[in-house]
């Protein structure tokens, strides 16, 4: 006598549901981890990682204020030397801003991280 094998079939959306049930564990899993992880922090790590992240967001602003008043002054550049000068400037001007908030950002990391004031 022969035996009759079953077999499950699957359809589209079992493989939907499955996915969908397996990314949702993951999910939960990840942010009991995260919360665990970052409850030894507290309120003032989070305010000292707010402060820096509004401080780039700044300097972003700056910066791209910055580009759209260069490209302002080439358009209204009269010869070559002009243009030379105002990118020169602009150079000179963004190395020296980006060297600064390096520097502010290694302070507030620090203090972030408990070694700085």
């Amino acid at each position: 006598m022969a035996t009759k094998k079953t077999t499950k079939t699957t359809t589209p959306d079992d493989n939907i549901a499955s996915a969908a049930q397996a990314m949702a564990d993951l999910t939960a899993m990840y942010q009991k981890m995260g919360m665990n992880a970052m409850a030894f922090m507290g309120g003032d790590w989070m305010e000292r990682m707010s402060d820096m992240g509004a401080e780039m967001l700044e300097f972003y602003t700056q910066r791209v204020q910055a580009d759209v008043d260069l490209y302002h002054k080439l358009l209204h550049c009269k010869d070559l030397h002009e243009m030379q000068e105002i990118q020169g400037e602009f150079l000179q001007r963004a190395i020296n801003r980006y060297t600064e908030e390096t520097g502010k950002i290694i302070e507030m990391s620090k203090s972030a991280m408990g070694g700085g004031s």
